[in-house]
């Protein structure tokens, strides 16, 4: 019984402190794409599309993926004629770098530096577009959608605007609350009966290649599983409980920008028409890539200090 009370004080505390992020930045958002600064967003992006392989007008579901979610960036894809490698570039670019506003708040509030996230999200997203441009010379056949643009009634007068904002936004809370509280139970209940500990004792060489130590593998499993907002629940929890260090918690999270939400985030790609095998294996080898090298450079740095402080 205490198992539960205690999961759920957690888990209302967890999502009230997420809720003060994601409800002010959805409602301003929606009123946003009811304004000019969307298209000026879009005409300033789009210039550089031929950079990464892409037509100007692909900066619609770039710019929609990036500023709202990945659903939106799908929903501006089905709305044009695209190659099955333009569509390809775009969910490769998509699964490094979307919904910014939002994940880039949750991963300040858990310590994560805003230059990490920005340059390792827009720089995953632009690199891995610019080398699949160069190496992929196929792809040149229109894509084929498996499900048709939903219709979407356009408000009419700020009201009707202001009200859907606090409408989606309130649904967002709500979402974000069914999946949190209950996340937060279930850990609880690993915490109690002592299985967190022997799940990270399995996960422990795994965690040891990546350069992050054990007692973060919950942090990372739950992010692999539900994503980087709902997966911020235990990453706070973590530093205050578990003892994970800053250093892990970033380095879980460099894992996580490539890898989060690796199911629904590869699977919902699926009624596009692209191979979405390769899409999944190039997330989690570049999350794997990356965050052994970043954690070698920050342990490699790390000695080198505390050489100099020995030798002073």
């Amino acid at each position: 019984m205490n198992t539960i009370k205690n999961g759920l004080l957690v888990g209302l505390k967890t999502s009230w402190t997420l809720s003060k992020i994601i409800f002010p930045i959805t409602l301003i958002l929606v009123i946003l794409q009811y304004t000019p600064v969307f298209p000026w967003i879009i005409d300033l992006v789009s210039p550089i599309m031929g950079l990464f392989g892409l037509r100007g007008d692909a900066a619609i579901p770039l710019v929609l993926g990036n500023v709202l979610s990945v659903y939106a960036a799908i929903a501006g894809i089905l709305s044009l004629e695209l190659t099955v490698k333009e569509v390809f570039i775009l969910a490769v670019m998509l699964s490094f770098s979307h919904n910014m506003f939002i994940e880039t708040a949750v991963a300040l509030k858990v310590g994560v530096k805003l230059w990490v996230v920005l340059l390792v999200r827009f720089g995953l997203a632009a690199i891995s577009a610019i080398v699949i441009n160069l190496v992929w010379s196929g792809g040149s056949d229109i894509a084929q959608y498996g499900i048709a643009p939903i219709a979407v009634e356009i408000p009419s007068g700020w009201m009707e605007i202001v009200l859907l904002g606090l409408q989606k936004a309130s649904f967002g809370v709500l979402q974000l609350a069914m999946v949190v509280i209950p996340l937060m139970v279930g850990v609880q209940y690993l915490k109690d009966k002592k299985y967190l500990q022997k799940f990270s004792q399995k996960l422990a060489p795994f965690m040891k290649l990546l350069g992050i130590a054990p007692n973060a593998s919950m942090t990372l499993v739950s992010g692999l599983v539900v994503g980087l907002a709902f997966g911020a629940g235990i990453m706070i929890q973590a530093l205050q409980d578990d003892g994970v260090s800053k250093k892990d918690v970033t380095l879980v999270f460099i894992f996580l920008v490539a890898c989060h939400a690796i199911i629904e985030d590869t699977l919902i790609f699926i009624p596009l028409g692209i191979p979405i095998l390769p899409l999944f294996l190039l997330r989690l080898s570049t999350a794997c890539v990356l965050t052994i090298i970043v954690a070698a450079v920050w342990k490699r740095a790390e000695n080198q200090k505390r050489k100099e402080v020995l030798t002073s």
